[in-house]
């Protein structure tokens, strides 16, 4: 896929997103207690904001990631700031988790600035040049502000599911008084539900879409970029499958596999 294509399908699949969401809340909000809606969409928004602050503190832990210094590793250092620079963004913090599982991904919020991590499963599978590409693969989502895109389209879906159990939590308990009312709470929750599925699936396409918009970047400030990221990858999900085969414990790790460069289940 070209680049202009790319692009393209990425805004398309954003406006979608966007349109459809707009589009049922209108209607929604014309049909019920707007006061009711509003509430729980600020709840739903607050709720998503703080997780969003937070979560890579939540990352550390469930990985065991911790900051590096220069001295600890100074070529992984070197790659990042290179790279960074190419890319023009500010260098971000680097970071490793302690998993056995070969991987990397960039996170970060307000609160802690942006950071890449990278596993010691990753250091200890691939070559100096595969690293190298997969860095400059979270490089690109950081400076395509991936996570907070990703973020801001999470809200969307996750607004429609809590806006359609609640409609039909309210038509349960309220039905004795208005069952005209009750039944119509029931279907637009019901279509809320509905909808939360099919934007959800969008949003996983637009989730690939900016995969591959990585890679590019990757292939673009890393000379022979295409080869060692597809030699790379290759590496990790063989490395991955075998460690899966060797080990049972290892199922919280894909419980944030969204983060990954690589899904772990694959």
């Amino acid at each position: 896929m070209s680049g202009l294509k790319l692009k393209a399908t990425m805004i398309a699949t954003l406006a979608a997103i966007i349109g459809l969401s707009t589009l049922f809340f209108t209607i929604i909000l014309s049909m019920v207690d707007a006061l009711s809606i509003y509430t729980l969409a600020l709840f739903v928004v607050l709720f998503n904001f703080l997780q969003w602050l937070f979560a890579p503190h939540l990352i550390d832990a469930m990985y065991r990631v911790k900051k590096v210094s220069r001295d600890e590793e100074p070529e992984l250092y070197g790659m990042v700031e290179r790279l960074s620079r190419k890319s023009g963004i500010k260098p971000p913090q680097l970071m490793i988790a302690r998993i056995p599982i070969p991987n990397a991904f960039a996170y970060g919020s307000p609160l802690t600035g942006n950071r890449i991590a990278v596993t010691a499963g990753l250091l200890n599978t691939l070559d100096t040049e595969e690293i190298e590409a997969v860095i400059g693969h979270e490089i690109g989502h950081l400076k395509h502000r991936d996570v907070q895109v990703m973020m801001f389209v999470s809200i969307l879906p996750a607004l429609l599911y809590y806006i359609g159990y609640s409609l039909m939590w309210s038509s349960a308990y309220g039905r004795r008084d208005d069952r005209g009312g009750g039944s119509s709470l029931v279907f637009i929750g019901f279509l809320s539900i509905l909808l939360y599925w099919v934007l959800t699936l969008f949003a996983l396409h637009l989730s690939r879409l900016r995969e591959y918009y990585a890679d590019r970047h990757s292939v673009s400030i890393v000379e022979e970029g295409s080869r060692k990221l597809s030699e790379g990858l290759v590496k990790i999900i063989e490395t991955t499958e075998r460690t899966r085969r060797q080990m049972r414990n290892i199922n919280h790790i894909s419980s944030l596999k969204t983060l990954f460069i690589s899904d772990p289940d694959s």
